[in-house]
């Protein structure tokens, strides 16, 4: 019988694998590595431009037309704000756990992905992860797979709209606009399926969690539809609800349309067509859009105070 083979000092009985392990549980130094605040700095900088231009250019234009007076519009307005953070705390507090504060990293992050560039608000959150190694020690996995779980969501969700609203609304479209929607469900179809068909490949988490995943983006998607339809309703009541609710279904049909070009002009033309009132309605969306980027601007501002005073104490 030959002797047992003395193992590494420091390796446990129980072999390589645990300490590997425990290797990957240790949070990451990122003291010596900058680049995830050098990356959330030039975010932040990008995001304060981005609102800086809109609030400049259509935001003010918009704050400038007539104001909503009921009282529950604004209350809905703020559910509707943060359905997309919370949605995204969900998740992330299950697969990491992290605290209230992460809601203001993942606030920042629908932010930069509105006025910056697309996606530049994964890559804002991924700095903030990683320069949070106590809460997780490779980031990237779960940022890239929560990403594309919510553009999957969408396209799904935009499908089951259409096949809802395109027997609707067809006749309201022109024969160039219904052969641009057809070519858009191809294409969203086909930037699905790629992951779909490679997902052990694509994916770095377990197919369990995934498809938790997805349906909190599905649900996410349905909330924000249905706040958009209630706060519509409250700023102009004399529209049906049940108006309002296929205007929003419509309008995420409209938004996640690649080839269809002008969506916003094109969503207006539409609910003109349904519900007319044309000007009082391109004034409560105006309203809308523009208090959204209202909303940006503060808590930009807030949360650049609350820094600056956080380093001051420190």
């Amino acid at each position: 019988m030959n002797p047992p083979q003395a193992l590494p000092v420091g390796t446990p009985a129980s072999g390589a694998p645990v300490a590997r392990d425990i290797a990957a549980l240790e949070p990451l130094k990122t003291v010596k590595r900058r680049w995830p605040a050098i990356i959330g700095g030039l975010l932040t900088i990008a995001m304060v431009v981005g609102l800086g231009h809109e609030l400049l250019g259509r935001g003010l234009v918009g704050l400038s037309h007539s104001v909503p007076t009921n009282p529950l519009f604004y209350i809905v307005f703020v559910g509707l704000y943060m359905a997309l953070p919370i949605g995204d705390y969900i998740i992330f507090r299950r697969l990491w756990g992290i605290p209230t504060s992460g809601l203001a990293a993942l606030i920042r992050k629908r932010i930069a992905n509105e006025v910056a560039f697309s996606y530049s608000g994964e890559a804002y959150f991924y700095a903030w992860a990683r320069a949070n190694a106590k809460m997780v020690a490779a980031p990237f996995g779960a940022v890239k797979d929560v990403g594309i779980l919510s553009a999957i969501a969408g396209n799904a969700i935009t499908l089951i709209m259409i096949g809802l609203a395109l027997p609707v609304g067809r006749e309201l479209l022109t024969h160039e606009q219904l052969h641009l929607v057809w070519g858009s469900i191809a294409i969203v179809m086909a930037t699905s399926l790629p992951f779909l068909i490679f997902s052990r490949r694509v994916f770095s988490l377990d197919r369990k969690t995934l498809w938790w995943i997805f349906m909190v983006h599905c649900v996410r998607l349905i909330a924000n539809s249905l706040l958009v339809a209630l706060a519509w309703h409250f700023g102009m009541p004399t529209v049906s609800l049940g108006m309002w609710l296929f205007l929003s279904a419509a309008r995420l049909l409209v938004s996640r349309l690649p080839l269809v070009p002008n969506k916003d002009l094109l969503f207006a033309n539409f609910a003109i067509l349904l519900i007319g009132q044309d000007q009082q309605l391109s004034e409560l969306i105006a309203f809308t859009a523009a208090l959204t980027l209202l909303v940006h601007v503060v808590l930009i501002a807030g949360f650049g105070v609350a820094e600056l005073v956080r380093r001051v104490r420190v």
